[in-house]
């Protein structure tokens, strides 16, 4: 039992309190920030979350395929579906607007490996 209380203790020092996480950040602690950035410092999300998170980080950036492909494969690896990914676009709209997720569309679909432009041009004599 003392081994596990020493893991326990280790793992609670690591872990930082979210208001000195943010007093890092607010003062631009390159350190830490670049700890955070090689895994040193982990986050408390779990990785299907955080992959989730960083999906619609490239929705509010603009993200590139390449970018989209490495986080909707993390995503997946993590056990998200291909529907919850999409999902994303649909929780960011009221953040980032319309126009945002319609041109992060075809980057993420291309990254899920469904080729939207194919489909559209298919569908273009039909109606919806």
């Amino acid at each position: 039992m003392g081994e596990f209380h020493a893991v326990l203790q280790e793992r609670v020092s690591r872990v930082l309190d979210y208001t000195e996480v943010l007093r890092r950040l607010a003062i631009s602690d390159e350190r830490f920030a670049e700890r955070c950035a090689t895994g040193v410092d982990t986050v408390e999300l779990d990785s299907k979350t955080l992959a989730l998170v960083r999906v619609a980080a490239l929705v509010a950036v603009g993200g590139a395929v390449p970018s989209y492909e490495a986080e909707a494969h993390a995503a997946v690896n993590a056990g998200a579906s291909n529907a919850e990914i999409v999902d994303v676009l649909l929780g960011v709209v009221s953040v980032v607007g319309l126009p945002s997720v319609v041109a992060a569309a075809p980057s993420l679909a291309t990254a899920l490996g469904y080729d939207v432009n194919n489909a559209l041009e298919h569908q273009s004599g039909s109606n919806f």
